[in-house]
């Protein structure tokens, strides 16, 4: 089985942890998330995968100069410009050749749906596409997809106000496609899978979509960033199992912490230091963090090779970028975004 995941946008929502690092590179419980997406896919029988770039391609190609990640055969398409969402899978379809049923998948998604019970549907219905659905409270700010009662797509609305949607089930970023549908698809040029590839779909009737209740986030935020990684702590998706995770945290075996620091649902990634009498909550140090002592941090993240200056409390929701300085005795708190170009 085959996959493209879609890897190429900006990450703009999460700068400035995405000035550097394409969010998809951004670790959970210190693992890349593009290596959960791809050992949860292999765990239903993808066995290829091709990485549809735009952003920063080359940190992925030198992480993974084999080809392999979690034992998953990877090929990288480098998008020569930007091509929203269908043209994306388009250009890497065609990269490869696909010629069989295909999975597409975000690559800012994390989830532990069921992808062989999705095929399962697809092939039953014998449908052109078909969309993974996931229940929402609020479905503004995604596509929404009402069905017909056999999982036929009967609209494709995308962010429709919350009074206006015709149901809660959203895309939830994860397809089935057959390659007849990439005919649907101009082969040059921006096309949205949401806006023109799947309402297409659905006039023609061989749009399907099938509802789970499974875990489901889509990480764009920092706020989002935040809970992926404090609910892998807490085992709320079934896809991963990350060892090491003790007393509700997480901390790298090249971590450094004094025995004074107080840590709670947290990470503490590869090469960071923690200084005495610290607290840290609910928060994210990323690789190389200092936090000296006396410092609170509560739902924040701390980029890579920051530095947390003495007696400071930062709270929520503060992002710190790579290789940031902040003040001894500094209050930040709130959306404080400190780092850039």
């Amino acid at each position: 089985m085959q996959a493209i995941i879609l890897v190429g946008g900006k990450g703009t929502r999460l700068r400035p942890l995405t000035y550097e690092t394409p969010k998809q590179m951004l670790p959970l419980v210190g693992v890349p998330m593009i290596e959960c997406v791809l050992e949860a896919l292999a765990r239903h029988g993808v066995t290829d995968a091709v990485l549809s770039l735009g952003y920063l391609p080359d940190r992925f190609t030198e992480a993974y100069p084999s080809n392999l990640i979690k034992g998953v055969r990877v090929t990288y398409a480098v998008e020569p410009e930007p091509l929203d969402t269908a043209g994306a899978i388009r250009f890497a379809a065609d990269f490869t050749d696909v010629d069989e049923t295909f999975l597409v998948v975000n690559g800012d998604v994390v989830t532990d749906l069921d992808v062989t019970a999705l095929l399962a549907f697809h092939r039953e219905h014998e449908a052109e596409a078909t969309i993974a659905l996931h229940p929402v409270e609020d479905p503004s700010h995604f596509g929404v997809v009402p069905t017909a009662d056999d999982g036929r797509v009967l609209a494709f609305v995308e962010k429709p106000p919350r009074e206006e949607a015709p149901t809660n089930l959203i895309n939830a970023g994860t397809y089935v496609f057959e390659p007849r549908a990439l005919d649907r698809i101009a082969a040059t040029g921006r096309v949205s899978v949401e806006r023109e590839t799947f309402p297409a779909l659905a006039a023609a009737g061989t749009l399907f979509a099938m509802a789970d209740h499974a875990y489901w986030l889509d990480t764009g935020t920092p706020q989002l960033y935040l809970q992926a990684n404090i609910d892998m702590l807490k085992g709320r998706n079934a896809q991963y199992d990350f060892h090491g995770v003790v007393d509700g945290s997480w901390r790298s075996s090249s971590a450094t912490i004094d025995s004074s620091a107080t840590i709670r649902n947290a990470v503490v990634d590869a090469g960071c230091v923690v200084g005495a009498d610290v607290v840290l909550e609910d928060s994210v140090l990323l690789p190389g963090a200092i936090v000296q002592s006396g410092v609170e941090i509560r739902s924040c993240i701390i980029g890579p090779e920051a530095v947390i200056g003495s007696g400071s409390q930062l709270g929520p929701t503060c992002v710190v970028g790579a290789k940031e300085h902040v003040a001894p005795d500094s209050r930040l708190f709130g959306d404080v975004r400190l780092g850039g170009v």
